[in-house]
């Protein structure tokens, strides 16, 4: 039997608990800040303003006791924005039983220390082992048992097969990789690249054009998550290539919509006011500008998402500086003078 205590009851956390709950021999507990939300989601079994029609089953327990939540625990999951991590990890840390397998949910690099997420659990957890998921996964279409593939990645590969296991179910299909860091860039990044692309659905900038940002803009994935040493091919992979399509075209996507409505012309604190829930790829675009720059990586794309989102830059006239940069060759091989990471 697993005990699988969930720490987060937003959308990403009702939805992972109700996936766990599909397994008959899995415990599964939920876990909520807020007393009072924990309570109503307990009594109705539905996330009502986060994801609505997904009924819980009677048998996850709903609790706001760090206590009951994680006693025995063998697997804990962290779903809370990045920047609630270290908040939860001070709030839960002692009732985290050491030797449990710690997975994380969330896609973003944080802005004090740019470190990962399981980098962040790993320092304060140094007895457990670390997971984390990644890849196309809408709380809101799994729920409802659309086909969907993801990945979790580990340095250890019984790790990663111990979730794949404990998660795979006739509608949901999860390949196993041993690349973490990779898998958690690649999270992390194509937030930040469907910001953009959102963008171009507000300024009504075309199919072509959306086409092209969403190329170079993997390529930009790939060229950093290699510079901060993790595989290529992993970009390719569910946690790169199949998470940026779904974000950068999906009306669940949060990071979209707010690249869209700042292409419409609103401002930054209106648009994350008005959220429910939490677009990780706006403080991702900090880290990884502050990480391009320490590094002279080259991320056109990204660069023009933070001059949007901070520096006052218009979506339209940071458009207009990627059409109008020096030309390239598309692909960097041994017949050009210049080196892989100066192609963009």
């Amino acid at each position: 039997m697993t005990t699988a205590a969930i720490l987060g009851a937003g959308a990403m956390g009702t939805a992972s608990a109700w996936i766990l709950a599909q397994h008959p021999d899995c415990s599964v507990r939920l876990w909520g800040r807020n007393p009072d939300y924990v309570r109503q989601l307990a009594e109705t079994r539905e996330n009502l303003r986060l994801l609505p029609g997904c009924v819980l089953p009677p048998s996850i327990r709903v609790t706001s006791s760090a206590t009951e939540a994680l006693d025995a625990a063998t697997v804990v999951f962290w779903c809370m924005p990045m920047r609630g991590l270290r908040d939860a990890l001070q709030l839960l840390g002692s009732d985290v039983p050491q030797q449990s397998l710690q997975v994380s949910t969330i896609k973003s690099i944080e802005n004090s220390t740019l470190l990962r997420p399981t980098e962040i659990l790993a320092a304060h957890l140094p007895d457990s082992r670390i997971a984390a998921l990644g890849g196309p996964c809408h709380a809101e279409e799994i729920v409802r048992r659309k086909p969907a593939s993801i990945v979790v990645a580990s340095t250890d590969a019984g790790a990663a097969e111990h979730i794949q296991a404990l998660m795979s179910t006739e509608f949901l299909r999860i390949y196993a990789n041993t690349d973490l860091a990779g898998v958690e860039l690649a999270a992390a990044l194509k937030n930040v690249i469907a910001i953009a692309a959102g963008i171009c659905d507000g300024l009504e900038l075309g199919d072509n054009a959306k086409a092209a940002l969403i190329t170079r803009g993997l390529s930009e994935m790939v060229r950093f998550g290699s510079a901060l040493g993790a595989r290529p091919a992993t970009f390719f992979g569910l946690a790169g290539l199949g998470d940026l399509i779904t974000t950068c075209s999906s009306r669940h996507s949060r990071n979209r919509h707010v690249g869209e409505r700042l292409g419409c012309g609103e401002p930054l604190q209106s648009i994350e006011q008005s959220m429910a829930a939490v677009a990780e790829g706006v403080a991702t675009a900090r880290s990884v500008h502050q990480l391009a720059h320490e590094r002279g990586i080259e991320m056109p794309i990204a660069e023009q998402v933070y001059r949007v989102l901070f520096e006052g830059r218009s979506p339209r006239e940071a458009t207009l500086e990627l059409m109008n940069r020096p030309l390239k060759f598309e692909i960097s091989d041994h017949r050009t003078n210049s080196a892989a990471g100066n192609h963009a």
